[in-house]
């Protein structure tokens, strides 16, 4: 597998969790793979999974699901939040592969 497959594998993986079928709406599973414009009982949440996962607690879980969400919504915003700070991960580290060899 190339560097284009491994480009296009990873554009259809954020594809999938962005705008494939789910209990989530796109728009919240944008604003979670992009960790921004989250609602106030999801931002506890989503943002220690992109930044401390070490640091979640059952209190975070509890006030996404007391707001009305579903485990079903809950799980897939956690995914596209984890799978946006791996893609943010990953385009750092191929923009410093091309900048070590450009230069």
């Amino acid at each position: 597998m190339g560097p284009d497959d491994r480009r296009a594998a990873h554009r259809a993986l954020v594809d999938r969790v962005v705008r494939g079928p789910g209990t989530a709406t796109v728009e919240q599973r944008a604003a979670a793979f992009a960790n921004d414009g989250l609602d106030a009982d999801l931002q506890p949440l989503l943002a220690k999974v992109a930044t401390a996962p070490t640091r979640i607690t059952d209190a975070d879980f509890d006030r996404a699901r007391a707001a009305g969400r579903t485990d079903d919504q809950v799980f897939e915003l956690v995914i596209a939040a984890a799978v946006g700070q791996a893609s943010r991960m990953y385009e750092s580290a191929l923009a410093a592969l091309d900048a070590a060899a450009n230069g």
